[in-house]
């Protein structure tokens, strides 16, 4: 047998809507919270991932250019130099 109570059905009601309030106030305070936090990134300097990715493979692509580069110098500085009698001036 169960009997009903008005206070209770009352109060199980405004704690029901209470919990509606409290996420509805949530996910407004996240709203504007994301708002603020992306005007304030859009206001500075800040690169994209898609920015940051394209300098970082330039910057491989010109690191593995320096090292061909610097192979080739030491390659050309390991060869002796051949002189002609033509080059060679007479003292």
């Amino acid at each position: 047998m169960q009997t009903r109570n008005k206070l209770l059905d009352d109060l199980s009601k405004v704690f029901t809507n209470a919990m509606g309030v409290a996420q509805g106030a949530k996910t407004e305070a996240d709203t504007a919270l994301n708002g603020v936090l992306d005007r304030w990134l859009s206001q500075r300097d800040f690169v994209t991932r898609e920015e940051f990715d394209v300098v970082r493979a330039m910057a491989v692509k010109a690191r593995e250019e320096n090292e061909l580069l610097r192979a080739s110098i030491e390659k050309l500085k390991s060869k002796p130099i051949k002189t002609t009698r033509k080059n060679v001036k007479k003292t």
